[in-house]
Protein backbone atom coordinates (compact mmCIF):
# COMPACT_ATOMS: atom_id res chain seq x y z
CA UNK A 1 0.00 0.00 0.00
CA UNK A 2 1.11 3.59 -0.76
CA UNK A 3 0.65 6.90 0.93
CA UNK A 4 1.00 9.83 -0.31
CA UNK A 5 1.71 12.40 2.70
CA UNK A 6 1.66 16.20 1.57
CA UNK A 7 2.27 19.61 3.23
CA UNK A 8 0.64 22.31 1.35
CA UNK A 9 2.05 25.14 0.68
CA UNK A 10 1.84 28.73 2.35
CA UNK A 11 2.97 32.17 1.58
CA UNK A 12 5.53 33.35 3.84
CA UNK A 13 5.27 36.95 5.82
CA UNK A 14 6.11 39.82 4.04
CA UNK A 15 9.78 41.34 5.23
CA UNK A 16 10.82 37.85 6.95
CA UNK A 17 14.22 36.48 5.81
CA UNK A 18 12.50 33.42 4.35
CA UNK A 19 13.79 30.09 4.88
CA UNK A 20 12.21 26.48 5.39
CA UNK A 21 12.14 24.43 8.27
CA UNK A 22 11.28 20.74 8.19
CA UNK A 23 7.74 20.12 8.93
CA UNK A 24 7.48 18.51 12.38
CA UNK A 25 3.57 17.41 11.91
CA UNK A 26 3.78 15.09 8.92
CA UNK A 27 6.81 12.83 9.92
CA UNK A 28 5.59 12.38 13.78
CA UNK A 29 2.27 11.08 11.68
CA UNK A 30 4.16 8.75 9.55
CA UNK A 31 5.81 7.37 12.43
CA UNK A 32 2.30 6.24 13.91
CA UNK A 33 1.66 4.09 10.47
CA UNK A 34 1.70 0.37 9.89
CA UNK A 35 5.63 -0.58 9.33
CA UNK A 36 4.17 -2.13 5.42
CA UNK A 37 3.05 0.89 4.33
CA UNK A 38 4.97 2.91 1.52
CA UNK A 39 5.31 6.90 2.05
CA UNK A 40 5.57 8.94 -0.42
CA UNK A 41 6.30 12.70 1.34
CA UNK A 42 5.77 15.56 -0.37
CA UNK A 43 6.20 19.63 1.36
CA UNK A 44 5.05 21.81 -1.47
CA UNK A 45 6.96 24.73 0.63
CA UNK A 46 10.34 23.30 -0.90
CA UNK A 47 8.89 20.26 -3.60
CA UNK A 48 6.54 20.63 -6.94
CA UNK A 49 3.73 18.40 -6.41
CA UNK A 50 2.51 16.54 -9.20
CA UNK A 51 -1.11 15.35 -8.87
CA UNK A 52 -1.02 11.89 -10.28
CA UNK A 53 -2.64 8.90 -9.51
CA UNK A 54 0.12 6.65 -8.26
CA UNK A 55 -0.88 6.09 -4.91
CA UNK A 56 -3.85 4.17 -3.00
CA UNK A 57 -4.41 6.66 -0.19
CA UNK A 58 -3.84 10.65 0.27
CA UNK A 59 -3.14 12.14 3.21
CA UNK A 60 -2.96 15.94 3.68
CA UNK A 61 -1.32 17.37 6.87
CA UNK A 62 -2.04 20.58 7.31
CA UNK A 63 -0.70 22.85 10.76
CA UNK A 64 -1.28 26.78 9.95
CA UNK A 65 -4.66 28.37 8.80
CA UNK A 66 -2.89 29.90 5.69
CA UNK A 67 -2.50 25.76 4.18
CA UNK A 68 -6.09 25.32 4.40
CA UNK A 69 -7.36 26.68 1.20
CA UNK A 70 -4.47 24.78 -0.61
CA UNK A 71 -4.62 21.96 1.05
CA UNK A 72 -8.62 21.75 0.27
CA UNK A 73 -7.36 22.87 -3.68
CA UNK A 74 -5.33 19.83 -3.47
CA UNK A 75 -7.70 17.10 -2.38
CA UNK A 76 -10.29 18.67 -4.68
CA UNK A 77 -7.97 17.58 -7.69
CA UNK A 78 -7.09 14.40 -6.25
CA UNK A 79 -10.77 13.62 -5.19
CA UNK A 80 -11.72 14.30 -9.38
CA UNK A 81 -8.97 11.24 -10.05
CA UNK A 82 -10.79 9.02 -7.25
CA UNK A 83 -8.56 8.81 -4.62
CA UNK A 84 -9.34 8.96 -1.21
CA UNK A 85 -8.41 11.92 0.78
CA UNK A 86 -7.98 11.55 4.78
CA UNK A 87 -6.95 15.05 6.31
CA UNK A 88 -5.40 15.57 9.74
CA UNK A 89 -3.19 18.37 11.79
CA UNK A 90 -3.84 21.09 13.92
CA UNK A 91 -5.10 22.96 11.43
CA UNK A 92 -7.53 20.58 10.40
CA UNK A 93 -8.64 20.49 13.96
CA UNK A 94 -9.63 24.15 13.65
CA UNK A 95 -11.06 24.07 10.18
CA UNK A 96 -12.95 20.56 10.29
CA UNK A 97 -16.26 21.46 9.48
CA UNK A 98 -15.17 23.23 6.02
CA UNK A 99 -12.64 20.87 5.43
CA UNK A 100 -14.73 17.60 5.54
CA UNK A 101 -16.60 19.47 2.27
CA UNK A 102 -12.90 18.36 0.68
CA UNK A 103 -12.34 15.17 1.97
CA UNK A 104 -13.27 11.78 1.97
CA UNK A 105 -12.31 11.48 6.06
CA UNK A 106 -10.79 13.46 8.50
CA UNK A 107 -8.50 12.49 11.76
CA UNK A 108 -8.91 14.79 14.47
CA UNK A 109 -6.49 14.48 18.07
CA UNK A 110 -2.97 12.35 18.03
CA UNK A 111 -2.40 9.57 15.86
CA UNK A 112 -0.65 7.21 17.95
CA UNK A 113 -2.59 4.04 18.38
CA UNK A 114 -5.07 4.91 15.68
CA UNK A 115 -4.36 4.13 12.66
CA UNK A 116 -4.21 0.40 12.28
CA UNK A 117 -7.86 1.20 12.81
CA UNK A 118 -8.21 3.40 10.26
CA UNK A 119 -6.31 1.67 7.27
CA UNK A 120 -7.97 -1.24 7.97
CA UNK A 121 -11.82 0.74 7.50
CA UNK A 122 -10.20 2.37 4.25
CA UNK A 123 -8.66 -1.60 2.76
CA UNK A 124 -11.98 -2.62 4.06
CA UNK A 125 -14.03 0.15 1.70
CA UNK A 126 -15.45 1.30 5.18
CA UNK A 127 -13.51 4.57 5.99
CA UNK A 128 -15.17 6.73 8.55
CA UNK A 129 -16.21 11.21 7.17
CA UNK A 130 -14.51 11.66 10.67
CA UNK A 131 -12.53 10.12 13.68
CA UNK A 132 -12.41 12.33 16.30
CA UNK A 133 -9.97 11.50 18.91
CA UNK A 134 -9.57 14.91 20.94
CA UNK A 135 -10.67 13.57 24.00
CA UNK A 136 -8.82 10.30 23.74
CA UNK A 137 -5.52 11.18 23.94
CA UNK A 138 -3.09 7.98 23.91
CA UNK A 139 -0.88 7.27 26.54
CA UNK A 140 2.44 9.54 25.87
CA UNK A 141 4.75 6.74 25.83
CA UNK A 142 3.87 5.85 22.74
CA UNK A 143 4.63 8.59 20.88
CA UNK A 144 8.11 7.13 19.15
CA UNK A 145 10.58 8.94 16.67
CA UNK A 146 9.13 10.68 14.22
CA UNK A 147 9.85 9.40 10.26
CA UNK A 148 12.98 12.31 9.53
CA UNK A 149 14.07 9.72 7.00
CA UNK A 150 11.78 11.28 4.66
CA UNK A 151 13.38 14.51 4.46
CA UNK A 152 15.35 15.24 1.56
CA UNK A 153 18.21 17.23 3.90
CA UNK A 154 19.51 19.31 1.16
CA UNK A 155 16.66 20.93 0.82
CA UNK A 156 16.37 22.40 4.12
CA UNK A 157 18.59 24.61 4.66
CA UNK A 158 18.76 28.86 4.67
CA UNK A 159 21.27 29.26 1.25
CA UNK A 160 23.31 25.99 1.71
CA UNK A 161 23.39 26.57 5.53
CA UNK A 162 22.27 23.58 7.71
CA UNK A 163 18.73 24.42 9.52
CA UNK A 164 17.64 22.99 12.62
CA UNK A 165 15.63 19.50 12.71
CA UNK A 166 12.43 20.20 14.99
CA UNK A 167 11.71 17.83 18.03
CA UNK A 168 9.40 17.45 21.00
CA UNK A 169 9.97 16.41 24.38
CA UNK A 170 6.64 16.82 25.73
CA UNK A 171 2.86 17.30 24.23
CA UNK A 172 -0.29 19.74 26.28
CA UNK A 173 0.59 22.55 27.90
CA UNK A 174 -1.13 23.81 31.63
CA UNK A 175 -1.38 27.68 30.26
CA UNK A 176 -4.04 28.99 28.33
CA UNK A 177 -2.85 32.36 26.44
CA UNK A 178 -5.87 34.60 24.74
CA UNK A 179 -4.65 34.00 21.20
CA UNK A 180 -3.66 30.58 21.30
CA UNK A 181 -6.03 27.26 20.55
CA UNK A 182 -3.47 24.84 22.51
CA UNK A 183 -5.82 24.41 25.37
CA UNK A 184 -8.90 23.19 22.96
CA UNK A 185 -6.11 21.19 20.46
CA UNK A 186 -4.87 19.05 23.50
CA UNK A 187 -6.36 20.30 26.72
CA UNK A 188 -4.36 22.01 30.01
CA UNK A 189 -2.31 18.78 31.47
CA UNK A 190 1.31 19.05 30.66
CA UNK A 191 2.42 15.80 29.47
CA UNK A 192 6.25 15.15 29.48
CA UNK A 193 7.44 12.22 27.12
CA UNK A 194 9.48 9.28 29.44
CA UNK A 195 12.88 10.54 29.53
CA UNK A 196 14.46 7.92 28.03
CA UNK A 197 12.52 7.97 25.10
CA UNK A 198 13.73 11.23 24.90
CA UNK A 199 17.38 11.02 24.74
CA UNK A 200 17.15 8.19 22.43
CA UNK A 201 15.54 10.18 19.95
CA UNK A 202 17.73 13.03 20.44
CA UNK A 203 21.00 10.88 19.95
CA UNK A 204 19.39 9.33 17.18
CA UNK A 205 19.19 12.74 14.85
CA UNK A 206 21.58 13.36 12.65
CA UNK A 207 22.42 16.91 12.85
CA UNK A 208 23.82 18.93 16.21
CA UNK A 209 21.11 21.90 15.06
CA UNK A 210 17.66 21.32 16.68
CA UNK A 211 14.41 23.37 17.94
CA UNK A 212 12.61 21.58 20.48
CA UNK A 213 9.19 23.10 19.66
CA UNK A 214 7.19 22.43 22.98
CA UNK A 215 4.36 24.75 23.46
CA UNK A 216 7.20 26.17 26.49
CA UNK A 217 9.62 24.26 28.79
CA UNK A 218 8.56 26.23 31.68
CA UNK A 219 6.05 23.84 32.77
CA UNK A 220 7.47 21.88 35.37
CA UNK A 221 11.06 22.99 36.95
CA UNK A 222 12.33 19.60 38.21
CA UNK A 223 11.53 18.25 34.59
CA UNK A 224 13.34 21.02 33.14
CA UNK A 225 16.16 20.30 35.25
CA UNK A 226 16.24 16.37 34.34
CA UNK A 227 16.02 17.17 30.70
CA UNK A 228 18.41 19.54 30.29
CA UNK A 229 20.74 17.07 32.77
CA UNK A 230 20.59 14.00 30.71
CA UNK A 231 20.84 16.63 27.05
CA UNK A 232 24.05 17.85 27.87
CA UNK A 233 26.36 14.49 27.07
CA UNK A 234 24.79 14.83 23.42
CA UNK A 235 26.47 18.34 22.76
CA UNK A 236 23.03 19.78 20.71
CA UNK A 237 22.24 23.27 20.37
CA UNK A 238 19.01 23.89 20.43
CA UNK A 239 16.29 26.58 20.04
CA UNK A 240 12.99 26.32 22.11
CA UNK A 241 10.21 28.54 23.72
CA UNK A 242 10.02 29.89 26.85
CA UNK A 243 12.38 28.40 29.45
CA UNK A 244 12.22 28.93 33.64
CA UNK A 245 13.06 32.20 34.67
CA UNK A 246 15.48 30.50 37.50
CA UNK A 247 19.24 31.39 37.19
CA UNK A 248 19.70 27.54 38.34
CA UNK A 249 17.49 26.57 35.36
CA UNK A 250 18.72 28.79 32.82
CA UNK A 251 22.62 27.71 33.84
CA UNK A 252 21.49 24.20 32.96
CA UNK A 253 19.67 25.07 29.74
CA UNK A 254 22.90 26.41 28.51
CA UNK A 255 25.04 23.97 29.69
CA UNK A 256 22.57 21.54 27.45
CA UNK A 257 23.36 23.45 24.69
CA UNK A 258 20.52 26.30 24.96
CA UNK A 259 21.17 28.58 21.45
CA UNK A 260 18.21 30.91 21.84
CA UNK A 261 15.13 31.05 22.78
CA UNK A 262 11.25 32.87 21.82
CA UNK A 263 10.71 34.89 24.23
CA UNK A 264 7.46 37.08 24.50
CA UNK A 265 7.78 40.85 24.78
CA UNK A 266 4.22 41.70 26.22
CA UNK A 267 5.35 45.00 27.31
CA UNK A 268 7.74 47.47 29.11
CA UNK A 269 8.32 46.65 32.41
CA UNK A 270 11.65 46.43 34.12
CA UNK A 271 10.78 42.30 34.28
CA UNK A 272 11.15 42.03 30.72
CA UNK A 273 14.87 43.94 30.48
CA UNK A 274 15.98 41.88 33.31
CA UNK A 275 14.18 38.57 31.74
CA UNK A 276 16.06 39.48 28.74
CA UNK A 277 19.39 40.24 30.06
CA UNK A 278 19.34 37.10 32.12
CA UNK A 279 19.18 34.92 29.10
CA UNK A 280 22.08 36.93 27.64
CA UNK A 281 24.27 36.63 30.91
CA UNK A 282 24.10 32.96 30.43
CA UNK A 283 24.78 32.90 26.81
CA UNK A 284 21.79 32.48 25.51
CA UNK A 285 20.68 34.38 22.72
CA UNK A 286 16.56 35.73 22.79
CA UNK A 287 14.27 36.24 19.37
CA UNK A 288 11.82 39.21 20.83
CA UNK A 289 8.07 37.65 19.84
CA UNK A 290 5.87 41.12 19.70
CA UNK A 291 2.49 40.63 19.46
CA UNK A 292 0.75 43.89 18.43
CA UNK A 293 -3.57 44.92 18.36
CA UNK A 294 -4.31 43.67 21.86
CA UNK A 295 -7.35 45.72 22.99
CA UNK A 296 -5.14 46.95 26.11
CA UNK A 297 -2.76 48.21 23.28
CA UNK A 298 -3.01 52.35 21.94
CA UNK A 299 -1.17 53.65 19.17
CA UNK A 300 1.17 55.11 21.47
CA UNK A 301 1.43 52.01 23.47
CA UNK A 302 2.85 49.94 20.17
CA UNK A 303 5.39 52.80 19.75
CA UNK A 304 6.22 52.62 23.24
CA UNK A 305 7.08 48.99 23.01
CA UNK A 306 8.95 49.44 19.44
CA UNK A 307 11.10 52.08 21.12
CA UNK A 308 11.58 49.89 24.26
CA UNK A 309 12.58 46.58 22.50
CA UNK A 310 15.49 48.65 20.51
CA UNK A 311 16.83 49.71 24.08
CA UNK A 312 16.86 45.94 25.54
CA UNK A 313 19.61 44.12 23.32
CA UNK A 314 17.49 41.49 21.45
CA UNK A 315 19.10 39.02 18.82
CA UNK A 316 16.10 38.71 17.20
CA UNK A 317 12.62 40.42 16.87
CA UNK A 318 9.24 38.65 15.41
CA UNK A 319 6.20 40.87 15.09
CA UNK A 320 2.93 39.53 14.16
CA UNK A 321 -0.89 41.47 14.71
CA UNK A 322 -3.50 39.73 17.14
CA UNK A 323 -5.26 37.20 14.60
CA UNK A 324 -8.33 35.26 15.43
CA UNK A 325 -7.80 32.11 14.82
CA UNK A 326 -10.81 29.14 15.17
CA UNK A 327 -11.19 28.29 18.96
CA UNK A 328 -8.86 30.51 20.41
CA UNK A 329 -10.16 33.17 23.23
CA UNK A 330 -9.66 35.82 20.91
CA UNK A 331 -11.81 34.44 18.34
CA UNK A 332 -14.64 33.86 20.77
CA UNK A 333 -14.41 37.56 21.50
CA UNK A 334 -13.73 39.40 18.59
CA UNK A 335 -16.72 37.20 16.47
CA UNK A 336 -19.36 37.76 19.36
CA UNK A 337 -18.37 41.71 18.91
CA UNK A 338 -18.67 41.61 15.16
CA UNK A 339 -14.85 42.82 14.69
CA UNK A 340 -14.06 40.36 12.48
CA UNK A 341 -14.41 41.67 9.10
CA UNK A 342 -11.98 38.79 6.98
CA UNK A 343 -12.91 35.51 6.46
CA UNK A 344 -10.22 34.31 3.87
CA UNK A 345 -7.99 31.63 5.79
CA UNK A 346 -5.04 32.94 3.47
CA UNK A 347 -5.19 36.13 5.10
CA UNK A 348 -4.35 34.79 8.96
CA UNK A 349 -0.91 34.57 8.90
CA UNK A 350 0.04 36.86 11.80
CA UNK A 351 0.96 39.63 9.61
CA UNK A 352 -2.26 40.81 7.72
CA UNK A 353 -5.20 42.55 10.14
CA UNK A 354 -8.09 40.53 9.87
CA UNK A 355 -10.38 42.74 12.57
CA UNK A 356 -11.07 45.85 13.82
CA UNK A 357 -9.03 47.13 16.85
CA UNK A 358 -10.26 49.02 19.97
CA UNK A 359 -8.20 51.87 19.92
CA UNK A 360 -7.18 52.38 16.09
CA UNK A 361 -8.43 51.73 12.71
CA UNK A 362 -7.41 48.24 10.73
CA UNK A 363 -5.65 50.46 8.29
CA UNK A 364 -3.35 52.03 11.22
CA UNK A 365 -2.55 48.49 13.05
CA UNK A 366 -0.89 47.60 9.55
CA UNK A 367 0.94 50.29 9.03
CA UNK A 368 2.27 50.06 12.48
CA UNK A 369 2.84 46.28 11.98
CA UNK A 370 5.18 47.46 8.72
CA UNK A 371 6.91 50.12 11.26
CA UNK A 372 7.63 47.68 13.19
CA UNK A 373 9.37 45.31 11.12
CA UNK A 374 11.24 48.55 9.62
CA UNK A 375 12.06 49.88 12.72
CA UNK A 376 13.96 47.11 14.37
CA UNK A 377 15.90 45.84 11.19
CA UNK A 378 17.00 49.61 10.03
CA UNK A 379 20.57 49.50 11.51
CA UNK A 380 20.93 45.91 11.15
CA UNK A 381 18.68 43.90 8.40
CA UNK A 382 17.97 40.22 9.86
CA UNK A 383 20.52 38.71 7.58
CA UNK A 384 23.33 40.38 9.83
CA UNK A 385 21.38 39.55 12.99
CA UNK A 386 21.04 35.93 12.00
CA UNK A 387 24.98 35.75 10.99
CA UNK A 388 25.67 37.14 14.47
CA UNK A 389 23.59 33.80 15.99
CA UNK A 390 24.92 31.81 13.48
CA UNK A 391 28.69 32.87 14.88
CA UNK A 392 27.78 32.29 18.00
CA UNK A 393 26.70 28.91 17.21
CA UNK A 394 29.89 28.37 15.28
CA UNK A 395 31.92 29.28 18.39
CA UNK A 396 30.11 26.95 20.27
CA UNK A 397 30.24 24.06 18.19
CA UNK A 398 34.03 24.54 17.45
CA UNK A 399 34.78 24.96 21.15
CA UNK A 400 32.74 21.13 21.84
CA UNK A 401 34.38 19.09 18.81
CA UNK A 402 30.76 19.40 16.52
CA UNK A 403 31.22 22.04 14.37
CA UNK A 404 30.81 20.16 10.50
CA UNK A 405 33.82 22.12 8.67
CA UNK A 406 31.59 22.47 5.43
CA UNK A 407 29.24 24.60 7.41
CA UNK A 408 32.37 27.51 7.54
CA UNK A 409 32.17 27.36 3.79
CA UNK A 410 28.59 27.53 3.38
CA UNK A 411 28.34 30.47 6.30
CA UNK A 412 30.91 32.54 4.28
CA UNK A 413 29.19 31.67 0.55
CA UNK A 414 25.85 32.86 2.44
CA UNK A 415 26.89 35.88 4.35
CA UNK A 416 30.15 36.72 3.19
CA UNK A 417 31.94 36.71 6.61
CA UNK A 418 34.14 34.10 7.66
CA UNK A 419 33.69 32.27 11.00
CA UNK A 420 37.91 32.13 12.83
Amino acid sequence: MKIKLVYPRWNKLSGQTTFNLPPHGPVVFAATLPTDIEIDFIDENVQHLDIKDDCDLVAISMMLSTQVKRGWEIADEYRNKNKKVIFGGISTMLHAEETLEHADSIFLGEAEGRMEEIITDWKNGQLKKTYNFMSQQPPIEMIGPARRDLYNRELYNHKGVQMVDLFHASRGCRFSCYPCAVSYLGGRSFRPRPLDKVINELAGIDNNRLFIVDNTLAQDREWEMELFRETIPLKKKWISHTIEDDPEVLKMAAQAGAWYVYQSIYDTSDYIRERVKRYHDHGIGVEGTILLGLDSQTEDDIKKLIDFILEINLDLAEFTVLTPFPHTKTWNDLERQGRIFDHDWNHFDGGQVVFTPKHLTAARLQELYTYAWETFYKEESQEEKMFKLFYTLAEREMEDGTYRTRNKRLIHKSFGRDIK
